[in-house]
């Protein structure tokens, strides 16, 4: 209660002042680009919209994770206009993400389920590796939290891209596919709200 209590009771929230912190900001950067890159040649080989989705989904993290790096120790409007941005441009892949995953349902292929189904698991494995090493660190200013919601949501997104691939070798249609890129859009938009109304309030306390 007393953890919860340091963002609600008006004191200082945990900012990334930790050297161990750091240190496994780049290990969680390192992995997540490594990621985008593997996920982004994978979506196209197996012409999957939602590898190509959790892949656009990596770059973002390794973006996010790597501002966070920069503004730590910053004053809190800084902190907070960075948080803010990396709140807008969730926003706005979520939105790409939609565009894409509609223009699909147009223009569809049935996509490769076998390489989605093991590039699903290969990215669950290592989302998981960055949840757990970020665990302890899911509460704090905006920028701490987004990088925890995005570790966390990663790891859902993985999850179900591999239930894509099992529902499109059962079906035979690109229908689960789609699906889930829609479900990784909501997630995009989900930890957009949630980062960009807390960096929001942040930057106001910054002029108090």
């Amino acid at each position: 209660m007393a953890e919860n209590c340091k963002d609600s009771c008006g004191n200082i929230a945990f900012e990334g002042l930790s050297s161990t912190y750091k240190r496994i900001l780049w290990v969680v950067v390192t992995i997540n680009f490594a990621m985008f890159l593997v996920e982004s040649v994978a979506g196209f080989l197996a012409d999957s919209t939602a590898l190509k989705a959790d892949a656009l989904d990596f770059l973002g993290d390794a973006a996010t994770y790597a501002a966070t790096l920069l503004v730590i120790g910053k004053p809190l409007k800084i902190r907070a206009m960075v948080a803010l941005l990396k709140g807008l441009s969730l926003g706005a892949m979520a939105i790409f993400v939609l565009g894409f995953t509609l223009y699909r349902i147009f223009v569809a292929g049935e996509p490769e389920p076998f390489t989605m189904g093991a590039i699903g698991f290969m990215a669950l494995t290592a989302n998981t590796v960055s949840v757990l090493l970020l665990m302890k660190y899911r509460d704090g200013d905006s920028n701490v939290r987004s990088v925890w919601l995005c570790s966390r949501n990663d790891a859902i997104g993985n999850i179900a891209v591999m239930i894509a691939g099992a529902g499109v070798f059962a079906t035979g249609t690109i229908w689960p596919d789609i699906s889930v890129a829609f479900v990784i859009a909501g997630l995009f938009m989900h930890s957009s709200i949630k980062i960009t109304l807390q960096a929001i309030s942040e930057y106001r306390k910054g002029d108090e």
